[in-house]
């Protein structure tokens, strides 16, 4: 939603300058936007520009292209522009990406339309790439209604809750294993101030149905709301939605960062890592760059799981993904690569070579078995794998839901629907309009939606 995921669900991720333009890895081989074409031996992959990819791309001449003679040429765009470019070119099966970056929200989507071509066989054949460690969380989030499995996992998350441990320690603040969301908003209370312009909590306000939305919605669903009931009711002017979204609006702007209506992921993990807020609800991915050599936090943060209310347990799911086009002429290929960035060999690679806590972490069990990861990564790596597998995309609330999600709905209006409903939230943010105003316009949105589905 990082993550979703930022920019869009959870435009999740700190955007790589290196990645804003098309770029081809490869000498010699000219990017598939810019016209390339694709080969036997040629494969075009369309990805999103966070840093993690972005080290893929540094990687992959070295190893997978050494290794098995496929040239790989990519195309990196930030997360909005690379779902659009993704959306037109597998909706219109043109075939120019044999292989793409697509999410838990697109990819039960994207089968259903049958854009996807479906991997059981490749999986089945590739006993290496061991299925069965792949987090099952993460396996069932990629298989669609028909039963069959159409991505793998680049790297998983959930969200969680970061504090300054030395800061607590400081002001004689204890974070409770299992925090509570008042339990929260006191403990912010308490810490804002803590040292010169720190705030208590740094917390999304920037419109997007992946920014704002993603941990707003999580709020929403563990204090006994959600977006629509089990007959397609929009339930947005419910008493639990409008408890929950006047809970985050009153906390971020109490004591969360300044300029919050245009804060997002990027912007709290800058936040955090400068030292100017003492806690940060997020994906868990932000860890790994809290803790990241160089960091000026790292070794001061402390992790617990997703602060809940009427649940027990309230985390996201979410992954970016690699899913191959149906119109691939090259599927064979564009497995092969799929089995080695989603491989543990690449984890390995990526430890020995950027370092352990920037392995894309929360997809395979194996992964915290290494035991230079778990030294690396010790602050937040259970907590992530745990966070993950308590993840309950199908019952993230108190309620029956009509579509699955926990940070979204998974149905194609919903990026539409959210991004809107989030730009008059983020408007109450800012103060310019009410909750409750926010929420009645968000409301006639979400009824004209939910009567497309009402009966199905």
């Amino acid at each position: 939603m990082r993550t979703q995921s930022r920019r869009t669900p959870r435009a999740l991720f700190a955007v790589a300058a290196a990645g804003t333009l098309t770029t081809s890895l490869l000498a010699g081989c000219s990017g598939a936007g810019a016209g390339g074409g694709s080969s036997a031996h040629s494969i075009n992959v369309l990805m999103v520009n966070n840093p993690q990819m972005v080290e893929l791309q540094k990687l992959t001449k070295a190893n997978f292209t050494k290794d098995t003679g496929i040239k790989v040429n990519f195309t990196v765009l930030p997360e909005n522009d690379v779902r659009d470019k993704i959306s037109q070119d597998f909706a219109n099966q043109a075939g120019q990406y044999d292989v793409a970056t697509l999410s838990n929200y697109e990819i039960p989507i994207y089968a259903k339309n049958g854009w996807l071509e479906p991997i059981d066989s490749y999986v089945k054949k590739d006993t290496a790439f061991d299925q069965q460690d792949i987090l099952k969380p993460m396996q069932q989030a990629l298989t669609a209604a028909d039963g069959k499995l159409y991505g793998e996992p680049f790297y998983g998350e959930s969200s969680f809750l970061m504090y300054r441990k030395d800061v607590f320690q400081k002001k004689g603040l204890t974070m409770p294993a299992h925090p509570t969301w008042q339990q929260v908003a006191d403990l912010a209370a308490k810490a804002d101030g803590a040292e010169p312009g720190m705030k208590g909590i740094c917390l999304r306000g920037l419109p997007g149905w992946g920014e704002m939305l993603a941990p707003l919605t999580t709020v929403v669903n563990t204090m006994g709301g959600t977006w629509f009931d089990k007959d397609w009711k929009a339930r947005l002017d419910a008493p639990e939605f409008k408890k929950a979204t006047r809970f985050y609006v009153d906390l971020v702007r109490k004591h969360g960062e300044a300029g919050a209506a245009q804060s997002g992921f990027a912007e709290c993990l800058n936040d955090t890592t400068q030292g100017k807020t003492a806690m940060w609800y997020d994906a868990t991915s932000g860890a790994g760059s809290l803790e990241a050599a160089g960091s000026p936090v790292k070794g001061k943060m402390g992790y617990v799981p997703a602060p809940v209310d009427r649940t027990d347990s309230s985390g996201w799911l979410y992954t970016w993904a690699w899913g191959i086009q149906k119109a691939s002429k090259n599927p064979d290929d564009a497995w092969k690569f799929i089995s080695w960035a989603s491989g543990k060999g690449y984890e390995k690679l990526v430890g020995e070579q950027a370092g352990w806590a920037n392995v894309p972490a929360g997809k395979r069990t194996s992964t915290y078995d290494i035991p230079q990861y778990r030294k690396e990564a010790a602050a937040f790596a259970d907590v992530t794998r745990d966070a993950i597998a308590s993840a309950k995309p199908n019952d993230p609330g108190v309620q029956p839901r009509p579509a699955p999600g926990i940070q979204f709905v998974d149905i194609p209006e919903f990026t539409d629907l959210g991004t809107k409903v989030s730009q008059e939230i983020s408007s109450a943010v800012a103060g310019r309009q009410s909750v409750d105003d926010a929420l009645k316009k968000a409301q006639q949105l979400a009824e004209a939606v939910g009567k497309k589905y009402e009966g199905s």
